[in-house]
Parts: C-alpha cells; sequence; structure tokens
C-alpha cells in the first residue's frame, strides 16, 4: 500500500493507497468527467475546497455568490449541455439556500449533484454551529440524498449520487458529508462507477403489446394530435421523435419544458399547448380523436379542468416514469420505457399518413391567432414598446440559434411563445415550480455549459432583482451573456391576474427599481436602456455584437397583458384571445 498526502493527484497512484475523503471526492468527480463546478466555500466543507486547490487545471469552480445562484447556474449547465450539474456549499445555510434549486431541478427533472459539507459527525444533533438537518430538509425535493460519515463510503456514494442523478427520469441529489469524513484517511482502491442500484430500476420494461396497441390506435386515427414535452430532450430522442411525426404526418405541439426538441417553424409544429399557448392547439386537443402524449406529465397548465380536458379522445401516454402514467389523465394505452427506445418500436409499425384537411384546421386557428391577436402584438400601434415585438426583432438578429433563458412571468410566457428556436435545448425556464430569479444565475450556467452558444437572458424587473448579485459572478469570470430586463414597472403576471379577476385591485405589483445600467456598470458590465421604438433595433443589434457581457433595459408598456389565456378554472377550448372574451 502506498501512501499519499492529500496534495498529490490521485490519478498518478496504483492499486490501493491512503487518501483523504477530500481527495475521494475530486477523484470522483474527475471519474464522471466534470469539468464545471458551482459553489461557495464555507467552514464545514473547507477540507474539499482545500483538496480542490491542486486541480484548477481540471476541474473550473465558478465562485458565485449566493448558493441559489449555484444551484440555478447547475441547472442551466444541465439543461443546455445535456451533462450533469454540479455544486458545492458548506452547511447550514449555505446548505438550505439550495433548497429552492432542488425543489426546481426535481420539478423540472434536471440532474443535479449537490455535495455539502456537514458539522464533524460528533456534533450531530448538538445544535452546533450551522449545523441544519439537511437531509430531512430536502428528502422532498431530491431524487435521492444520503448523510456520509466515514469516507469509506465516499466512493460508492458519490458512484450512486451521479447514477442515480443521470438514469431514468434525471433529477437532483444531495450528498452530506461530515467534515471527519471530508478530512479521514482511509485505503482507497479507486473510483468505479455504477450502473445498477438495488431497488432502483432507471427505466420501465418495455411491454410489446402496449407499442402494438399504441400503433393500432395511431393508425386508426383520423384527427391525431401529438403533444410532447421535455422527455424527447432529456432522452436525447429527437431525431427519433422527428421521425415519429413525420412518418404519420401527426400535428405536433410542445409544452415549455419540450420546447426547441423540434424546430419551431417545422410544418407539423402546431405551437405551444397551456396557459398562455396557441390558439389551435388548445381549442383542438378537444377535438382530436387520440391524443398521443410523449415524455410530458399534464401539468394543470397544459390541461386546464380535467374534466373538461379531451374526454372525447382515446389517450397514448409514452413515458419514462410509470408514476406519470394515469396520474392526471387516464390513459387507454401507455408506453412505459425511454422514448429513445420506444419510438424505433412504434415508427416500425406505424403505416404512413397524411392528414392534410386536419392540418389545415390548426393552420386556420393559427391564422385567426394572427389576425386577431399576433400581428397587433408584432406591430403595435401604441407609443409603448411592448414585450412581444421586443422578441419578434430579436428573433430577427439571432435567426433562431441562441440559447433563450427565461425568468418567471409575463415575459417568460412572451419567450415562450414568440421565441425562434432551431436546435435542441434553447429554451431553459423554470416550468414546474416557477422560480424568480432562475433566469440570470442559469444562463451563467448555460453559457459554461455551451461557451459556443448565444446565450440571452430574459427578466423583468421583478425577477432580475432576485439574483441581481450574480453580476458579480459575470465580472469575474467573463462569461459573455446577453441580459435583457423587460421593465414595465410591475410584477406584471400578479398584475395581469389582479386586473382580469380582482376589479384591477393592484395590491403591493407596482415595483420600484433601481437604474439596471447604472447597477450593471458597478460591476464594470456595459449596458443602455432603451424607451423608443426607433432604437430598439440598434441596441439589440449591439448587445448581440459585444465581444463581452450586456445588459439592456427596455421600458415597455405598465399594463400590456399576455394572450392567448386559458382561464384558471375553464377548459382548453374556452382560451381567449382578449380580456373582453373573459
Amino acid at each position: 500500500m502506498k501512501t499519499i498526502d492529500q496534495h498529490t493527484n490521485p490519478k498518478e497512484n496504483k492499486q490501493f493507497y491512503q487518501a483523504t475523503g477530500s481527495i475521494a471526492v475530486i477523484d470522483a468527480l474527475l471519474s464522471e468527467n466534470v469539468d464545471t463546478i458551482f459553489g461557495y466555500p464555507g467552514g464545514a466543507i473547507m477540507p474539499i475546497y482545500d483538496a480542490l486547490f491542486d486541480y484548477k487545471d481540471k476541474l473550473h469552480h465558478i465562485l458565485v455568490r449566493h448558493e441559489q445562484g449555484a444551484i440555478h447556474a447547475a441547472q442551466g449547465y444541465a439543461r443546455v449541455s445535456g451533462k450533469t450539474g454540479v455544486v458545492f456549499a458548506t452547511s447550514g445555510p449555505g446548505a438550505t439556500n439550495l433548497v429552492t434549486g432542488l425543489a426546481d431541478a426535481m420539478i423540472d427533472s434536471t440532474p443535479v449533484v449537490c455535495i455539502t459539507g456537514q458539522v464533524f459527525a460528533h456534533l450531530l444533533g448538538t445544535d452546533a454551529f450551522q449545523e441544519t438537518d439537511i437531509v430531512n430538509i430536502t428528502s422532498p425535493v431530491t431524487k435521492w440524498n444520503y448523510q456520509i460519515t466515514d469516507a469509506n463510503e465516499i466512493p460508492e456514494v458519490l458512484a450512486k449520487a451521479f447514477y442515480i442523478a443521470k438514469s431514468g427520469r434525471p433529477g437532483p441529489v444531495l450528498i452530506d458529508i461530515t467534515k471527519n469524513a471530508q478530512l479521514q484517511l482511509f485505503d482507497y482502491n479507486g473510483y468505479k462507477s455504477c450502473i445498477h442500484v438495488r431497488s432502483y430500476r432507471a427505466k420501465p420494461v418495455v411491454k410489446p403489446e402496449y407499442i402494438q396497441a399504441a400503433a393500432d390506435l395511431i393508425n386508426q386515427a383520423k384527427k391525431p394530435l401529438v403533444i410532447f414535452g421535455q422527455g424527447v430532450i432529456l432522452g436525447n430522442a429527437e431525431k427519433e421523435f422527428l421521425q415519429f411525426i413525420e412518418k404519420a404526418s401527426l400535428p405536433t405541439a410542445w409544452t415549455i419544458m419540450g420546447m426547441s426538441a423540434i424546430p419551431t417553424d417545422h410544418p407539423l409544429g402546431v405551437g405551444m399547448v397551456g396557459m398562455h399557448g396557441n390558439y389551435g392547439p388548445n381549442y383542438l386537443t378537444n377535438e382530436c380523436d387520440v391524443l398521443i402524449a410523449v415524455g410530458m406529465r399534464f401539468d394543470d397548465r397544459v390541461t386546464g379542468r380535467l374534466d373538461k380536458y379531451a374526454k372525447q379522445a382515446k389517450i397514448v401516454h409514452l413515458d419514462i416514469d410509470p408514476a406519470e402514467v394515469d396520474k392526471n389523465v387516464l390513459t387507454t394505452v401507455p408506453v412505459w420505457g425511454d422514448c429513445k427506445e420506444t419510438l424505433p418500436l412504434l415508427i416500425a409499425l406505424l403505416e404512413p399518413k397524411e392528414h392534410k384537411a386536419w392540418l389545415q384546421e390548426f393552420q386556420d386557428k393559427m391564422q385567426y391567432e394572427e389576425e386577431v391577436l399576433i400581428n397587433k402584438e408584432r406591430f403595435p400601434e401604441t407609443e409603448e414598446l411592448t414585450m412581444s415585438e421586443v422578441l419578434f426583432e430579436l428573433n430577427e438578429l439571432t435567426h433562431g440559434d441562441a440559447v433563450m433563458v427565461s425568468d418567471v412571468g409575463q415575459h417568460q410566457m412572451v419567450v415562450c411563445r414568440y421565441s425562434k428556436q432551431n436546435q435542441t435545448r434553447s429554451n431553459i425556464t423554470s416550468g414546474g415550480l416557477g422560480t424568480m430569479g432562475f433566469a440570470l444565475p442559469a444562463a451563467i450556467g448555460a453559457k459554461f455549459g455551451a461557451p459556443e452558444r448565444t446565450v440571452v437572458a430574459i427578466m423583468g424587473d421583478g425577477s432580475a432583482q432576485m439574483n441581481l448579485q450574480e453580476l458579480g459572478t459575470i465580472m469575474q469570470f467573463q462569461p459573455n451573456v446577453k441580459i435583457i430586463i423587460l421593465n414595465n414597472q410591475f410584477l406584471g403576471m400578479v398584475r395581469q391576474w389582479q386586473e382580469l379577476f380582482h376589479e384591477k385591485r393592484y395590491s403591493f405589483t407596482d415595483i420600484t427599481s433601481p437604474d439596471f445600467v447604472q447597477v450593471a456598470k458597478g460591476y464594470h458590465i456595459k449596458g443602455q436602456k432603451v424607451a423608443e421604438r426607433s432604437e430598439l433595433k440598434k441596441a439589440l443589434a449591439e448587445m448581440l455584437a459585444s465581444n463581452e457581457s450586456y445588459l439592456l433595459e427596455i421600458m415597455v408598456a405598465k399594463e400590456d397583458n399576455v394572450f392567448p389565456m386559458v382561464p384558471q378554472g375553464k377548459g382548453v377550448s374556452e382560451i381567449v384571445l382578449s380580456k373582453d372574451q373573459i
């Protein structure tokens, strides 16, 4: 047995050797091909940071300004790259600051491994300084979590962590390591990746009889409709999915999380479903005869009132997570499995079809939406700028090739409605949890995950102030992130609901904001403010042309609303295109 100290490269040593728990953590990350860590040091995780000091050439650590920023950055990194995001945080408040991001990653199925430091094992349960029971706190918002008190557990537990986070339906994992385990010397036999965990089945067994039954329904359908979600992207099944819809000419709509799996201008693409989705796919959901759901979970924002949702249709549901099947919408044929595997099996049984008349119904509905709503959004008659026209101008300049990272609110819906996207993994947003403050750190992570792509963060004036401190991360590490703040001087989505459903009683939704350009200047980030239509295109072009980060604050109409809208408590076919219809 060879003995090494914790400042020696473990990759250069063979067989057994003595290493600290901290070195074992670093070796695990290297073995899992981790290249980027988002984190914030502190007392309880200091030994791991000390070990990290000697691996700066192999592991790029991004020092965020708040632990919530770390996990959102890791989410952005994971979502755009397809890799597992990695986060370091210390005990107590450092760990609890991760909770919102963990919940966000859990509901949006984002693979993240968080490693938190913890007080010495003998102090557990004594209310020691910065001691928090993070394992019990995070149990509901992690796919798996575990506390390590002995260094001998580190290699196996971290291998399980990465396997569980990435396999099957992805999700966040938190590993809490006591300080004594980080410092402990133990006989280390190297790192072995995990490929199986007893009692955990990453993917369900594909049942051929269900594949056949699904194919029969689709082949017999006169008015089929496909709705796909992020499962297509997470399964790296974009190619198979395109073959599936194209073989049978299936009208295809996307959820917010599924957006960009196919180009938004694909001839079979009929738009976005959901509360603020397109008129056609929402309305015609209640006229299709077979509804094929692929990698989506029938979220309430997609379905509206369940007792009014697609009651006339037979439902085929492809999903990797059996728990999602029949959870909200009863399925006629469940197709369990990874869509990367199930789609080719289904394609082989599909009959080539054309549904010209049915597709024309979607096109007619889209033309109606354009005439009644979209053209007015694109070419407003008001003097004030609108969020929608900003997106249309941005499309002209990015040509649909940018990664769009949106925060939560009206601007998020506008981005998802109007941004043109040609490449997969281009629409990054907080879908299920709706976390304000997500966009800025997520855009930072996205840029590190896809440095060759243009990354644009779009925020409202309210959400921008949730994690504005991450401008400091941009200042220090220089990711070229383009930041657009659509400033309507309101918490816009809440204000819209107050206008439509609470008699315009604007209860604490008018918000006073700082001069964002001056704030950016304090962080040595260039920027400008635009309020005139004549200045908009030039300002957007200047922002995109900059070879460094840039903040553009755009003043938009204060009381503009986002339509179409499925009002709360209504069915999807009761979608409205203006407030006069409510």
